[in-house]
């Protein structure tokens, strides 16, 4: 044998031990790819109806929210009432109230100064 054919001998035996450790690769990388598509497909098996509830409870939260919206309305319209109320109440009583009390206070003045000159 040659050194050439030597030479050749051992290029075609490394290229048969690239190619059977291409190979051996290949087949690692495939079943690697197949358990990997299987839990793909068992991830959307168990999301999709996961999404589902996900998007009935967000519609059932974004009714509850539109209640709420009209409880605070209704809230705020019956604080602004009570204000009005109230305010319309002490501009009717508080001018009569006060003047009533100032009079009632000057006729006890008036009565205790009586008093003491008849003391």
């Amino acid at each position: 044998m040659t050194t050439g054919e030597v030479a050749a001998l051992i290029a075609a035996l490394s290229a048969l031990v690239l190619a059977v450790g291409f190979l051996f690769a290949l087949s690692s990388l495939s079943r690697t790819l197949r358990s990997v598509r299987g839990a793909v497909e068992e991830l959307r098996r168990e999301t999709v109806p996961l999404l589902g509830n996900l998007r009935a409870a967000v519609d059932q939260a974004n009714a509850e929210l539109v209640r709420v919206d009209g409880v605070i309305e209704r809230a705020e319209s019956i604080g602004s009432t009570v204000d009005s109320a109230s305010r319309l109440a002490y501009l009717a009583f508080g001018n009569p109230v006060i003047k009533a009390m100032a009079i009632a206070a000057g006729t006890g003045r008036a009565a205790r100064r009586l008093r003491r000159r008849n003391d």
